[in-house]
């Protein structure tokens, strides 16, 4: 049986299919490169993130890239002091970092609470802040005001050593760097980062 012939109209459609398939296949090419680095880890790898991972992270250090706040927070296991700072901008991020306090530090800061122990927190003044200075940072917490697509942070330092089922999500794991991350529907939700010596190799 002959095949039908093909009248002009017929290569017409066939065309625009084809542009169609090959505009798409461009479109994915370029919606899949190389994911781009986080701003903030390559503006704070050296100043914050480094010295939080040797464990040398200082309040005053940690002020002046983010200046913020510090708060001391009543808890379970005994009283908190935390520095936090919002960012502003592309890919801004919370950030809250807590600091090393040794047995005589906490029992000033229960006096300090007195009565008032279980009011969650309250905000201290920026005297104390600059009395505090020379603190160490036990803890640095980073939290993406709009969660990056989690491939980012892997542009940005590299794939996990380990990757952790969660209830929710997985954990990042970065030993080297003392850093986890917590990545949920492939965003990043929250970047933690304690001195290295401290997580199991």
């Amino acid at each position: 049986m002959p095949m039908p012939a093909f009248r002009p109209k017929h290569w017409l459609l066939f065309t625009a299919v084809a542009l169609l398939f090959f505009s798409l296949a461009l479109w994915l090419q370029r919606s899949t490169g190389p994911a781009e680095p986080l701003g903030w880890v390559a503006a704070w790898q050296q100043p914050l993130l480094e010295p939080m991972a040797e464990g040398n992270l200082t309040l005053d250090a940690l002020n002046g890239q983010a200046p913020g706040e510090l708060w001391l927070q009543s808890a379970s296991a005994g009283p908190r002091l935390l520095f936090r700072s919002t960012g502003a901008g592309a890919d801004a991020c919370n950030l809250e970092a807590e600091l090393a306090l040794d047995e005589g530090e906490r029992e000033s800061l229960l006096k300090a609470l007195g009565d008032g122990g279980n009011q969650g927190e309250q905000p201290l003044s920026p005297k104390l802040l600059e009395q505090l200075a020379g603190h160490r940072i036990a803890a640095l917490e980073l939290r993406p005001q709009q969660p990056p697509a989690a491939e980012r942070l892997a542009a940005s330092i590299g794939q996990p050593r380990l990757r952790l089922q969660l209830g929710e999500g997985e954990a990042w794991v970065y030993p080297t760097e003392g850093l986890t991350a917590h990545v949920l529907d492939e965003q990043l939700h929250l970047v933690r980062v304690v001195p290295r010596s401290t997580m199991k190799h």
